[in-house]
């Protein structure tokens, strides 16, 4: 088990990404953990999010690193979990790294770098719930970010670790924001490929929760699988928000993964991938504890 790092508790921690429904649970999780927080800030919307948060905006734009790296403050660790799911989003992420990571090696302590990964790099996984000891098989838009995320753990100048989230909600938010929508402005809920796709899944205050353990606890070089449900069919997703909203028809439409690419783009064709993830790793060396458990409980109750 990793120790805290040697400068003590209370951290200094840049988050990048830190205003969405992820990242937003995330800096209010590591501030809660007695930490400081900075977030880069493209706009002045981001920075009055970060400030509401209680973090110190930093402005910044991740596709132009070059105009802030070299100005960054100090730090103790770097949370990076930026990604805008646009076609560039390789090249924007390979250029961070390649301006960030000599950054931080100059530094004048060792920096605790958290990447993340997610649940799509593993592919569609059977039965068995796939861990972090798993072969990466990624869907092709995502086939990137393993040599990304291999070139952190390998970084000789920072200690990197990564987190692989599961499909992350929040009440109605988070990956059940479509469903949220379409239950009220649809006849009837899309699925992708066929309700008997199952997804893992964690809440988002969960998920903040590993982020702030794996700040303070994680080993260097480990990774881990944000899951705190290993699998749930899409399907009853979907009926239960039907139910929560009283829309027209309770059974979904299925569509094909054709269509939802066509829709959204290359990278969501991960919508149709049938997946198991444990999230035990997690548990056991980190001891963490998600709370949110019962997902078609909190949609019924609307939390």
């Amino acid at each position: 088990m990793g120790a805290l790092p040697q400068w003590g508790h209370s951290l200094r921690v840049l988050v990048l990404g830190g205003t969405g429904v992820i990242g937003s649970a995330v800096v209010r999780e590591i501030i809660a953990h007695g930490h400081e927080v900075l977030g880069l800030a493209r706009s002045e919307a981001s920075a009055t999010k970060l400030r509401q948060s209680g973090a110190t905006p930093l402005a910044g734009d991740i596709a132009a690193p070059e105009r802030w790296v070299m100005a960054l403050p100090r730090v103790e660790a770097v949370i990076h979990m930026a990604y805008d799911f646009a076609s560039d989003m390789a090249a924007v992420d390979r250029r961070l790294l390649d301006a960030l990571l000599p950054a931080l090696a100059a530094q004048p302590h060792r920096i605790r770098f958290i990447y993340t990964g997610g649940c799509w790099l593993f592919g569609a996984t059977g039965e068995e719930a796939a861990t972090e000891a798993n072969s990466f098989h990624p869907l092709p838009a995502f086939a990137w970010m393993v040599p990304h995320l291999q070139r952190v753990l390998a970084s000789p100048d920072i200690d990197g670790i990564v987190i692989h989230p599961a499909m992350v909600y929040a009440g109605a938010g988070g990956v059940f924001h479509r469903f949220a929508r379409e239950a009220v402005e649809r006849d009837a809920i899309r699925v992708v490929g066929s309700e008997a796709v199952r997804w893992p899944l964690v809440h988002s205050g969960d998920l903040a929760a590993l982020y702030a353990l794996a700040i303070e606890r994680a080993p260097i070089g480990e990774s881990y699988i944000g899951a705190s449900v290993e699998a749930m069919p899409v399907g009853r997703i979907a009926r239960a928000f039907a139910e929560r909203f009283g829309t027209a028809r309770q059974e979904p439409d299925i569509i094909s993964s054709a269509a939802i690419v066509a829709e959204l783009g290359e990278w969501a064709r991960g919508y149709a991938l049938d997946q198991r993830l444990s999230g035990a790793k997690a548990r056991r060396e980190l001891g963490w504890q998600p709370k949110h458990l019962d997902p078609l409980r909190e949609i019924a109750a609307r939390l």
